[in-house]
């Protein structure tokens, strides 16, 4: 018998097993008789920012541990988030309770612990600015971990290399300090005042931007961004800003220049371009949509056809965001698309 596995690019996907658990205890049982049954194990939040490649040979659990506490000290507001609950209702429930900073990253799809394991980031602001700790269970052993250093990158963290396989994330902590400054330095959220601006203000301006440029996957199926941001040496964009002089570009302290993807894609002619089920979103050439009825070789071979004409347009090499799953464990993104 299969189940079919919760993705937000609505794919046709199945498991062998579908659990949804809400405890560690729930957990570690259900990964004892997928040790048992020798099924590869599998653990998600919304099936958000993923991409199955073909059905799953054995079990995908469904995280849902949620629950919240706060701890207030002098400087800072303390968060302990279940890694289940969902990323935006945290974002709602900090700024209504008068603990800002993550504003910026309001309406990102996903579970909290997907944040952490992603380092998400938006309007110039990265998870790992908050970032606490992150418990973790080791699946072998129940024991948890916690881990203070995460090893941030741009969409990347220690629980994609050191963590990745045999712990799962439980809890997450989030360190909200108290001297708030907002951070305006992306797109319409240049238009505020820095003095008269409020966190509130600027929650609803995102959410806003992310619903008129972004696809409700509840409505049109995606996997939110579909390719990083890349980051290029500053010769070569400076060199590129002499074709092309209203290119964005992002200078990083390291010295090199991010650009944006959206731009390189829609540059390309790709906007609204469909292969099979699968298309580039209209308004948003950084989105994948499963269009009609899409497979995941659809989604695929788009990519594919992305990432090719990117390169041959602007010798850049995008990078998936999102995460590969094959029949047994995550992919290479990277070499899958060649």
């Amino acid at each position: 018998m299969k189940y079919l596995i919760p993705n937000t690019f609505h794919l046709p996907v199945y498991a062998k097993a579908v659990v949804t658990i809400d405890s560690t205890e729930q957990l570690l049982a259900h990964y004892q008789t997928a040790q048992q049954q020798n099924w590869p194990f599998l653990v998600i939040g919304q099936g958000s920012n993923t991409l199955f490649t073909e059905n799953f040979a054995g079990m995908v659990i469904i995280n849902r541990i949620r629950g919240y506490t706060i701890e207030e000290h002098a400087d800072a507001w303390r968060v302990t988030v279940g890694a289940g609950m969902i990323w935006h209702d945290l974002v709602k429930m900090t700024v209504e309770q008068a603990m800002p900073g993550l504003e910026n990253l309001a309406m990102i799809p996903g579970c909290v612990g997907s944040a952490a394991i992603q380092n998400i980031g938006a309007y110039g602001v990265e998870f790992q600015k908050f970032a606490d700790y992150v418990d973790l269970l080791e699946l072998s052993t129940g024991k948890l971990i916690r881990v203070t250093d995460g090893q941030y990158g741009y969409r990347d963290s220690v629980f994609k290399s050191q963590y990745l396989h045999g712990y799962v994330v439980v809890n997450v902590g989030i360190k909200l300090a108290k001297d708030w400054q907002p951070v305006l330095s992306y797109g319409e959220l240049t238009q505020f005042d820095p003095v008269q601006v409020t966190a509130n203000m600027i929650l609803e301006k995102v959410c806003a931007i992310r619903s008129a440029k972004l696809p409700d996957p509840q409505v049109l199926g995606n996997g939110g961004s579909f390719f990083k941001n890349p980051v290029i040496e500053t010769a070569q964009a400076q060199a590129m800003l002499q074709n092309y002089p209203n290119m964005p570009y992002y200078p990083q302290a390291n010295g090199q220049v991010k650009l944006a993807a959206g731009w390189l894609i829609d540059q390309c002619g790709l906007k609204g371009y469909q292969l099979g089920g699968a298309a580039v979103h209209d308004k948003q050439a950084l989105v994948l949509v499963n269009k009609h009825q899409a497979t995941s070789q659809d989604v695929i071979d788009l990519a594919r056809l992305v990432r090719n004409h990117v390169q041959q347009k602007f010798a850049v090499v995008l990078s998936p965001e999102i995460r590969f799953i094959g029949a047994l464990a995550e992919l290479d993104a990277d070499q899958l698309l060649g």
